[in-house]
């Protein structure tokens, strides 16, 4: 178990809930990830601020970004 703030009232207050595992990044929430996309099939979602439509299920995958450049800092 897991103690963590929650905001409430519009971010004016906070209470704690128990929660039983964080899964909220990693290989394991990918696949959570991936369940859900397939579990939702033909469902479409709104794009570009709400002026273009596509299928959940036609959504690419996000590619993979390589670790080599991310050490600098662009100022």
């Amino acid at each position: 178990m897991v103690k963590v703030k929650v905001r409430t009232g519009r971010g004016t207050g906070t209470i704690e809930v128990d929660i039983g595992d964080l899964k909220f990044s990693g290989e394991e929430f990918k696949k959570i990830q991936a369940d859900r996309k397939k579990a939702a099939g033909n469902r479409t979602v709104s794009t570009g601020r709400g002026t273009g439509r596509r299928k959940l299920s036609d959504t690419p995958e996000p590619k993979a970004r390589s670790t080599a450049k991310r050490t600098k800092h662009i100022r």
